[in-house]
């Protein structure tokens, strides 16, 4: 039955002396005889004026035409005016209703219909607003439980069955989230995370908050939600059951007939312009735009979503995804992807239920109208061409370019793709991310780098699997050196994989080039490190250094909601999680921290263990000779690199079919950026320049 409902007074409100959200009783008074009387001439009414308590600088002239009930808190109301976007109101309530709620100072609420159950703090403005409430028992979108209200605000993530569902809280990160996802076999480890989530509970009722110096205006209904300071919402439907965390570095602005519930909304993010948004956590500088409909989602850092369908997924940082009619479904994506317009990235038509998962590493970028299914596994900076993929994937070759035959329907594999025919935007991408990056406060650590442990350890793999699959191909056991020299290898046979699609063979495009370029890359990311390494230290120091510092390394490394971490440090982290040494979210993100400032030393380490693997060498064969010839060969790589990156930028220009929609190429260069103006080119030209005259620093100590 719906309607109203007749209740005893008692059952309608709670009273703020039962909640736990501080009120300094010591600062308010009652309310003088002479003020009661200008208050009521004023046009305003109270159940009971001695329940209206007010601090010693208020001015009763400043309240017309409003209406109290339960008990009020008024703060100061001084002769000054607020103004926000072109509102400019004076300080004051007018024309509004408010019931059990805290005022602060200096605020101008005007036409708020019903606001019941909040903390509104000083400088607030709050106009045409039809209702804010905040409910008994409300959790503001948190996972824990209350008392009168068993329910979790459960986010389904990365399987739409539930299967490793997640609950939220302020201040999560996608790290955290993926943690939880995973090892949900292990019933000790799960249930110690909802016991740190349960360590947020409160016993009492909390009000809502309206933070210091945020607007509220021309909003429809907002229920059982908390506004950090500087916060915007505007021009809403509807926010129920919500943390928005912002501050005056990182405001957050909500607007634009957005609909927002059981969710955590981080600092410094936009969302507007018909936004649908239910069950989701979002890091810091996320925009949501132009009518997304997002649904159970972790969205990382630096992250944007417009127009499309979004459905239980966990999306590490730098996510982007501005198309309509693309969506995702079941997907955990390792960030600094981009997802083309009409991807269905997602699918259970091979399955009678909606249980499909996808997991992609970092870069991940499918192409137009790309058509994927569950399950599928993609490798670092997977890159998809349009077309329809008809069956699960499990693809471990970075850096790799997929797309189907249209003659024979077979799976291509371009491996190595990026670094000759991509170069371009592989570099570009780490030098925006750096750009794009608003946050003040970098608590999610983030490896934007495209040449990591976990990128070089995968190319290490796939220089194995592509020898072993040419020497099987050809009929013998081929070496290194042959492979590297033998320019015919790629022409002369056809190359088939099995293991990677679903009851298919793959064909396989240029696996000797493939490992060519996979050694060239390794090579240039150890040899990077060693070049760190011998500018922090003296060469006659290089030995004694690397036989007193130098281990092998971690060989796994984990994407962690975009840090890295090495597989036995991560155990040790679960094991501290699971034994309840680590009990809360806190100490969790702590020992982030202190992981993270290790890092560069483990990714050193990494790198010299890598170029000892390719050159086939021990480190006491680094002599002053081998080492010259080592950086020469690595400026040639690195004038390589930004030769490619020029030159892929460059076909835009010498495509006939590009200039075909110019009059010119005066007015061609005029409307596109030329790769001589490219921001982005001309700082890998000066990076690449400073980084020969380091090499030559180098050689030059090392020859005296």
């Amino acid at each position: 039955m719906s309607g109203s409902i007749v209740k005893n007074k008692q059952d309608l409100s709670f009273e703020i002396t039962d909640l736990t959200f501080p009120v300094e009783k010591d600062q308010y008074r009652p309310l003088k005889t002479v003020e009661i009387s200008r208050l009521v001439s004023n046009g305003n009414h109270a159940e009971d004026w001695k329940n209206v308590f007010v601090k010693t600088d208020f001015d009763s002239k400043r309240v017309n035409a409003c209406r109290f009930y339960g008990t009020v808190y008024i703060g100061n109301l001084g002769d000054f005016f607020l103004e926000a976007d072109g509102l400019c109101l004076p300080v004051g309530l007018s024309g509004s209703t408010i019931s059990n709620a805290i005022i602060g100072d200096n605020i101008a609420i005007y036409n708020v219909r019903y606001l019941a159950g909040y903390s509104v703090e000083s400088n607030v403005i709050l106009y045409n607003v039809d209702e804010l409430i905040t409910q008994k028992n409300s959790t503001f979108g948190v996972g824990y439980t209350v008392k009168g209200n068993d329910d979790r605000n459960w986010l389904e993530i990365c399987n739409e069955n539930g299967g490793r569902a997640i609950l939220p809280f302020p201040g999560m990160l996608t790290a955290d989230a993926w943690l939880w996802t995973q090892r949900r076999n292990d019933k000790t480890l799960q249930e110690q995370f909802t016991h740190l989530i349960d360590r947020f509970a409160k016993d009492n009722h909390l009000l809502g908050r309206i933070g210091a110096n945020s607007v509220v205006k021309n909003s429809r209904s907002i229920k059982n939600a908390m506004l950090g300071t500087h916060c915007t919402v505007e021009g809403v439907n509807r926010i129920e059951n919500v943390t928005i965390q912002s501050s005056a570095e990182e405001p957050t602005k909500i607007r634009d007939g957005i609909e927002l519930t059981d969710s955590i909304i981080g600092y410094g993010n936009t969302i507007q312009f018909g936004v649908k948004a239910f069950n989701v956590v979002t890091g810091r500088n996320v925009k949501l735009n132009y009518g997304a409909r997002v649904m159970h989602n972790v969205i990382g850092p630096n992250s944007t979503i417009s127009c499309c369908e979004v459905l239980s997924n966990l999306l590490f940082a730098f996510h982007e995804q501005h198309h309509n009619n693309s969506f995702l479904i079941a997907t955990t994506i390792g960030g600094q992807a981009n997802i083309a317009a009409g991807a269905t990235i997602g699918s259970n038509h091979n399955s009678r239920a909606a249980d499909g998962e996808i997991i992609a590493a970092r870069g991940f970028w499918p192409g137009l109208v790309s058509n994927l299914k569950h399950n599928c596994v993609f490798a670092p900076f997977t890159l998809l061409a349009k077309g329809n993929y008809n069956a699960e994937m499990n693809i471990t070759l970075p850096f790799t370019l997929l797309s189907v035959n249209e003659t024979d329907g077979l799976l291509q594999i371009f491996p190595a793709y990026w670094f000759k025919y991509n170069m371009y935007a592989l570099a570009r991408n780490t030098w925006k991310f750096a750009k794009r990056d608003k946050r003040k406060k970098k608590e999610q650590h983030i490896e934007t780098d495209f040449l990591a442990p976990d990128t070089v350890e995968s190319m290490l793999k796939g220089i194995k699997l592509l020898h072993e699959l040419i020497s099987q191909t050809v009929g013998r056991e081929l070496s290194p050196e042959e492979i590297e020299k033998d320019e015919n290898l790629d022409k002369a046979h056809q190359y088939f994989l099995s293991g990677v699609v679903n009851k298919q063979k793959a064909r396989l495009l240029k696996p000797a080039q493939g490992i060519r370029l996979y050694r060239m890359l390794a090579f240039y990311y150890g040899t990077r490190a060693l070049t760190q390494l011998l500018a922090e230290i003296e060469m006659s120091q290089l030995s004694a250094w690397l036989s007193q510092n130098y281990r092998e390394p971690d060989h796994v490394w984990h994407n962690v909601g975009g840090q890295l971490i090495a597989d036995s440090d991560l155990n040790v982290l679960l094991d501290d999680i699971r034994s309840g040494k680590i009990n809360s979210w806190q100490e969790i993100h702590e020992r982030y921290n202190l992981l993270w400032e290790k890092y560069p030393h483990q990714k050193q380490m990494h790198g010299l263990y890598t170029l000892l693997q390719i050159e086939k060498m021990d480190f006491s064969d680094l002599t002053p000779q081998r080492i010259i010839a080592i950086l020469q060969r690595q400026k040639e790589i690195a004038a390589q690199l930004r030769d490619w990156a020029f030159d892929s930028r460059s076909k835009d220009f010498s495509n006939p079919f590009r200039q075909a929609t110019y009059l010119s190429q005066e007015e061609m260069n005029t409307v596109l950026i030329t790769p001589e103006e490219d921001p982005f080119l001309n700082d890998f030209d000066a990076t690449t320049k400073d980084y020969f005259k380091e090499i030559e620093i180098l050689i030059e100590k090392i020859n005296t």
